[in-house]
């Protein structure tokens, strides 16, 4: 009998931390886009800069007003948009860890193994 609850208990720990790696891997992939558009945006800002500026962020023009520049930020993302989502797609096979099953049911087997 205690055997059968420490089953069940162990089924509901691979559900839990299966639903957990889920969770992790759609909030990674959603977040995914955005981060690789910023960064792009980021680096169009400033190109000719050394890239210790650029990493700071956004590289702003002197000659410029604080609008005039919030305004180029805006069109810098803009423009970001499909190149971003393009390279987010390339990156995601390398960043998001691979869907897997629960394998309570079949022991594991269908796992990778590298």
């Amino acid at each position: 009998m205690d055997e059968s609850r420490e089953v069940a208990r162990g089924d509901v720990l691979v559900d839990q931390l299966c639903y957990l790696g889920a969770t992790l891997r759609d909030r990674v992939r959603d977040a995914l886009p955005t981060g690789v558009k910023r960064a792009t945006a980021v680096v169009c800002s400033g190109f000719s800069y050394d890239m210790e500026v650029v990493s700071h962020g956004f590289v702003t023009e002197i000659s410029k007003t604080d609008a005039e520049n919030e305004e180029r930020l805006h069109a810098l993302i803009d423009d970001a948009e499909v190149p971003g989502e393009r390279l987010a797609k390339l990156f995601e096979l390398e960043v998001l860890p691979p869907e897997t099953s629960s394998g309570a049911e079949d022991g594991g087997e269908d796992r990778d193994v590298d």
